[in-house]
């Protein structure tokens, strides 16, 4: 197995060996270190997903979904109502771990509909049907990937420059990734391309993940300070900006960890497409604006503290720490989905795409 496929095919969400835990790859421990962690307990799942030991908003929710199916799984009880009590509980309380990804709730509510779908059969039954559906979750996770990595292939060409924010490969997802899929699948069929990799502060998940991932992949990738943006595009290095999403509002505003924003207004100004790539279970058609998706707020010691010997700031100062922004949907050249790429006015296309869906899934 060559670095190029290790690094598309890594296992960072899956079931135990029993089947009753989550196992993950601690993305907080890279690059300097491999972890995996057994999570059984609902607190242990919360607790990953709160505090980005897994993240990325397909691989939160695959790991949530794999969570709450091995909670079922522990019941203690044959009588239904008392089992989707529990589950109720369960499933309120994974929710709450991340606010703003939707993919969180989409794949809890999805495991919710098959108990709800079920609940005439033994409880024994219902948990064995949460297991497939968990699973058919993360192999829907891996036909998406490629089919928009080969979506986002379709806007580039080999040799361009491509700027991302954030994290979203393969750890971030089951297989390619979104914004990065493109780039490994051209690198698989032959393609080059030059990358630069926001830092992407205050967590460094540009620093930490993508530059690890596309150096293992054999991609020429150049790490930035996220304020080194708009110099590279002045210098004509830049061709495209793709970048991941969490959250997407019906009229196209897409939500984006932190700096997302302020890369899509530099791209604007000059000229470089700005594309979002994700899977339709992040159009949230119930959100009508931007302005209605609930942005995370997070600890104020990530931007005074974490990766530092010592802090950078007294501690009296105060700090302002939202873990995303919404980038406006005028600023978006295109939306890359699994089943097409969206563009203005997103609402009607939008509306075309999940049509394509309810009459072909992948």
């Amino acid at each position: 197995m060559d670095e190029l496929t290790k690094v598309t095919h890594i296992d960072n969400v899956k079931l135990s060996e029993d089947k009753r835990s989550v196992v993950i790859l601690d993305q907080t421990q890279l690059p300097n270190r491999t972890v995996y962690l057994t999570l059984g307990s609902a607190e242990d799942i919360y607790d990953a997903i709160f505090e980005l030991k897994v993240r990325g908003a397909p691989a939160i929710g695959i790991c949530a979904a794999y969570g709450i199916y091995c909670l079922a799984a522990a019941a203690k009880t044959d009588d239904f109502e008392k089992f989707y009590m529990q589950f109720k509980k369960d499933k309120e309380y994974l929710d709450s771990s991340r606010p703003t990804a939707v993919n969180l709730s989409w794949a809890l509510n999805r495991m919710e509909g098959v108990v709800l779908a079920n609940k005439e059969k033994p409880v024994s039954e219902i948990i064995s049907l949460l297991k497939t559906e968990a699973c058919e979750i993360q192999a829907e996770d891996i036909r998406m990937c490629r089919a928009i990595s080969e979506y986002g292939l379709s806007l580039i060409k080999d040799g361009d420059g491509i700027l991302t924010h954030c994290n979203a490969g393969p750890l971030a997802t089951s297989r390619y990734g979104t914004a990065l899929g493109p780039l490994f699948l051209g690198k698989e069929r032959g393609m080059e391309f030059k990358v630069f990799a926001d830092e992407t502060r205050p967590l460094l998940q540009g620093a930490r993940l993508t530059s690890y991932e596309l150096a293992k992949g054999g991609l020429d990738v150049t790490l930035i300070c996220d304020n080194m943006a708009s110099l590279v595009m002045k210098n004509g290095w830049v061709q495209a900006c793709f970048v991941g999403c969490d959250r997407i509002a019906a009229n196209g505003d897409a939500a984006n960890k932190i700096g997302t924003s302020g890369v899509a207004i530099l791209a604007k100004y000059y000229g470089i497409p700005f594309y979002v790539l994700g899977p339709t279970s992040t159009i949230d058609m119930d959100c009508a604006t931007g302005e209605d998706i609930r942005i995370e707020l997070r600890d104020e010691n990530e931007i005074k503290e974490k990766f530092y010997s010592e802090p950078m700031a007294l501690k009296e100062v105060k700090c302002y720490n939202p873990a995303f922004d919404v980038t406006d949907h005028s600023l978006i050249a295109g939306i890359v989905t699994e089943y097409g790429i969206c563009r203005a006015p997103f609402n009607e296309s939008f509306q075309e795409i999940f049509r394509k869906k309810r009459e072909n899934r992948l």
